[in-house]
């Protein structure tokens, strides 16, 4: 599971790197490209993949929520 969030980090974060690239390259005014636009997309699209991946890990029982400590 550790692994599957940490490719899922790497690819949210290369596609923001991608996005950037796409925007500082792009050489119109406002800056924005169909390249820069699918790179954003593809980062909301992991996000949420991982966001489910991690609430239905959570429902199944595979990973338990561990929080703050009650005080009693």
């Amino acid at each position: 599971m550790k692994f599957v969030i940490l490719i899922a980090f790497i690819g949210i974060l290369g596609a923001l790197a991608a996005a950037g690239f796409f925007m500082l390259r792009n050489g119109s005014r406002d800056g924005r490209g169909p390249n820069m636009a699918r790179a954003l997309a593809v980062r909301v699209g992991v996000s949420v993949a991982l966001f489910l991946i991690i609430l239905l890990c959570w429902k199944l029982g595979w990973i338990h929520p561990t929080g703050l400590p009650l005080k009693s």
